[in-house]
């Protein structure tokens, strides 16, 4: 049986992927960097990445994360301005960061850590980051396409607060394709009040 690629998300509302898909035409019309865009449909705000599990273990985490959403309190998140990683002057990863009620969001975060960690899945060495993925550079991207990405990736703010309601997390998979990522939704863990 063929392992599944499995994450946990937060998936956004269509309004919300609306603005994203209009941040990624802002920074498109531009001379930019070749990057490959995340389809709007696909984009979701990420708080771990599984790799590839086995379906036996499905079961487990559907439990895990059941335990992880006791007590959690439906919440509100915004978008806020694009940036990159590692940063904009040499950017590899184009993305949205998020604000609103950042630490019920770092909360919910930890509740996933610790119910996931005694499963075999430990917490990331790095800082969780809440960020919403745009899109990827090209490896073969010139440094002055990427130097002019980064120019207009700075100049662009968001307009509006955009906010959002958080009311779930899911467990998703990914499947990679030559057109790039699927993802669908294995289970969904509704917070309490919603």
């Amino acid at each position: 049986m063929e392992p599944i690629r499995a994450f946990i998300a937060i998936e956004l509302p269509s309004q919300i992927k609306a603005a994203l898909s209009q941040f990624q035409d802002n920074l498109r019309t531009s001379k930019n960097a070749s990057v490959k865009w995340v389809g709007p449909e696909g984009i979701h705000l990420t708080l771990k990445f599984l790799g590839n599990v086995d379906e036996a273990e499905i079961p487990a985490l559907t439990k895990a994360l059941s335990e992880a959403v006791k007590g959690v309190a439906t919440f509100c998140l915004e978008l806020g301005n694009p940036g990159a990683f590692p940063n904009p002057q040499a950017p590899r990863v184009v993305w949205v960061g998020v604000g609103g009620e950042i630490e019920l969001l770092r909360a919910l975060h930890n509740n996933v850590d610790r119910v996931l960690t005694p499963l075999g899945f430990p917490p990331e060495k790095r800082a969780f980051s809440p960020h919403l993925t745009l899109g990827r550079v090209r490896e073969e991207a010139s440094p002055g396409e990427r130097r002019r990405l980064g120019e207009n990736i700075a100049s662009l703010k968001t307009e509006a607060k955009l906010s959002f309601k958080v009311e779930s997390l899911s467990l998703m998979r990914s499947k990679l394709t030559r057109e790039g990522a699927l993802y669908s939704r294995l289970a969904s863990f509704a917070f309490c009040g919603s």
